[in-house]
C-alpha cells in the first residue's frame, strides 16, 4: 500500500452514535524537519550525497497538485501542505482498523522575504465548501478527490497558492524521532492515556513510540483536537532543537543515516526534490528555524452539521485576514493578534 492510498479518508469523528474502534492521528512534523534538516545541511561539503538519499529513498505523489487554470497566483513564498497519515500497515492492530485517512493537515508557510516560518494546524473537522461536492469536513477531500480536491479546497478557502505537498506514515514518524536520539518535549498538560500511560506537564524526553503516543492523543482532553494539535506543535519545538543541536548537525555520518532511515516513509509531490527542500530551508533562515510561529487556523468551536456530523466551525472574518497577511507579507503584524506557540 502507497502512502498516496494511506491518506485517503474513509472517517473522521464519531457522528452521535456509538463509537467503533478509535483510530488515533499522526502529524507529519518530520516533513517540517525534513525541510529544515535539508536546508541546514544546504551548506555542507557532503550535500550532494544528502541529496541524493533523500531524492532516492523517497516516495512521489504524483500529479498531486490540480491541473486546472483558475488557482491562486503564484508568489515568491512558500506554502507546503503537509499530511500525516495514519495508516496501521505494519502495525499490531492493523487488522482491527479498516481503512485509512490523513489525520492531520498542517501548512508550513515562508513569507516572500523569508526569514521566518509559520506553521498552521488545519483541524481535519474544519466544516468547508469542497470544490464541486459543496459544504464537508476538510478532509474528507482526500476521499472525494485524492489529494488534488484537498489542495484545491485549501486553496480556495485561503487564497492562496500551495506549492508542494508532503506526507509520513508512522514508522517514518518513530524513525525520525529516534534517528535524532529522542525528542525533548515540553509537555503543556499533563494526561493519561487509557492504556495507563502518563505524560507529566513539563520538559521530558521521548523516543518514537512514546512521541507517537503522545501526537496521537486525544480523548484525554476536555477540549479533543484542539488540545491534540498544540500537543503536536510542542513536540514540533522539540524536534527542530533536537535537529538544530551540534551534536546531531555538526556530525555529517549521523545526518546522513538520519535522511537514510526516514526517507524511505516520506512521500513528496514529484517536483519537491532535496534541493528545493533545501531552497526553503534556507528562505527560512535560522529565525524561521529557531523562532517558528505556530497556529490554528481560526475558527468558532465546534458544532453539528446539518446532516449531525461534529465539526469545527470557520471563523470566516478571521480566516481571510490571516488569507491577507500571507498575501501582504504581514503574518507578523498577524500573528500578534491571534493566539501562537
Amino acid at each position: 500500500m502507497s502512502l498516496n492510498d494511506d491518506l485517503l479518508d474513509h472517517g473522521d469523528q464519531p457522528e452521535p452514535r456509538p463509537r467503533k474502534k478509535r483510530r488515533g492521528g499522526l502529524i507529519v512534523l518530520g516533513i517540517c524537519g525534513t525541510l529544515v534538516l535539508v536546508g541546514l545541511i544546504a551548506v555542507g561539503a557532503y550535500f550532494a550525497n544528502l541529496a541524493h538519499n533523500f531524492d532516492a529513498g523517497t516516495k512521489k505523489f504524483e500529479n498531486a497538485l490540480p491541473d486546472n487554470t483558475d488557482r491562486p497566483a503564484d508568489t515568491d513564498a512558500y506554502n507546503v501542505l503537509l499530511m500525516g497519515s495514519d495508516s496501521r500497515e505494519g502495525e499490531a492492530d492493523a487488522k482491527d482498523v479498516s481503512g485509512q485517512r490523513a489525520d492531520t493537515i498542517m501548512l508550513l508557510h515562508v513569507p516572500a522575504d523569508g526569514g521566518q516560518a509559520y506553521l498552521i494546524s488545519i483541524m481535519r473537522d474544519t466544516w468547508v465548501d469542497i470544490p464541486g461536492h459543496g459544504p464537508a469536513k476538510i478532509n474528507a477531500a482526500l476521499d472525494e478527490g485524492g489529494i488534488p480536491l484537498e489542495v484545491e479546497t485549501i486553496e480556495k478557502l485561503l487564497d492562496t497558492r500551495i506549492d508542494h505537498v508532503a506526507g509520513i506514515n508512522f514508522e517514518g514518524f518513530r524513525d525520525l524521532t529516534n534517528s535524532v536520539g529522542g525528542v525533548n518535549v515540553d509537555v503543556p498538560i499533563g494526561f493519561t492515556t487509557d492504556h495507563g500511560e502518563t505524560f507529566q506537564q513539563g520538559p521530558q524526553k521521548m523516543n518514537g513510540d512514546r512521541a507517537l503516543t503522545f501526537v496521537r492523543e486525544r480523548y484525554a482532553f476536555a477540549d479533543g483536537d484542539y488540545q491534540r494539535v498544540r500537543d503536536q506543535r510542542a513536540y514540533m519545538r522539540g524536534l527542530m532543537k533536537a535537529l538544530g543541536d551540534p551534536q546531531n548537525f555538526a556530525n555529517p555520518v549521523k545526518v546522513n543515516d538520519m535522511v537514510k532511515d526516514f526517507s524511505p516513509y516520506v512521500q513528496v509531490d514529484d517536483s519537491l526534490s532535496a534541493t528545493q527542500a533545501a531552497k526553503i530551508g534556507m528562505k527560512m533562515g535560522p529565525n524561521g528555524f529557531k523562532n517558528m510561529k505556530m497556529m490554528t487556523l481560526p475558527n468558532s468551536g465546534t458544532g453539528w452539521s446539518a446532516d449531525g456530523q461534529s465539526i469545527v466551525n470557520l471563523d470566516q472574518s478571521a480566516v481571510d485576514k490571516l488569507s491577507q497577511a500571507m498575501k501582504d507579507g504581514t503574518m507578523d503584524d498577524y500573528a500578534k493578534t491571534v493566539g501562537t506557540d
